[in-house]
């Protein structure tokens, strides 16, 4: 792989690819599949110049999308500030391994500087061993809590 990874914004027509990918990474994580569909909720929103909201993808030495990190603005009200939500961060198995992730995540901090936010969030699944290695690696703070979901309806 190259030893200076490509991480770019992406764009409409990799869509096609980014969806692939989320259904890959929805696998992995052993999520429900999701509704179809996907690309025509997702699209409008990401591609409407939307302040808030970014998807950075990783690309191998070929230009082959192979991962991707997707970010949103969030508040903190506790701080009363502003910080960076990386609400995906996922590879393609076999482009693990190979500086693409860390690459992602020095993009990801980039556009939080350049946001003039302090800080970036997420999560992972405790049973998720590889990347708890790799965010712990790049100097992470891990805090306990469980992440819940209610269906508003």
């Amino acid at each position: 792989m190259n030893p200076t990874p490509t991480v770019r914004p992406a764009r409409p027509a990799d869509l096609p690819r980014l969806v692939e990918l989320i259904h890959e990474h929805v696998a992995y994580e052993r999520s429900a599949p999701r509704p179809p569909g996907l690309a025509d909720r997702l699209g409008p929103r990401l591609f409407a110049q939307d302040p808030r909201l970014w998807v950075l993808l990783a690309e191998t030495p070929d230009g082959q999308v192979a991962g991707y990190a997707a970010c949103s603005e969030e508040f903190a009200f506790w701080d009363a500030r502003s910080y960076l939500h990386m609400d995906c961060l996922y590879l393609a198995e076999d482009a693990r391994g190979h500086g693409l992730g860390a690459a992602l995540m020095a993009a990801v901090a980039d556009l939080a500087r350049e946001r003039g936010l302090g800080h970036v969030e997420w999560q992972t699944p405790d049973w998720n061993e590889g990347a708890i290695r790799f965010y712990d690696r790049l100097g992470a703070a891990s805090h306990p809590k469980r992440r819940y979901a209610w269906p508003a309806g």
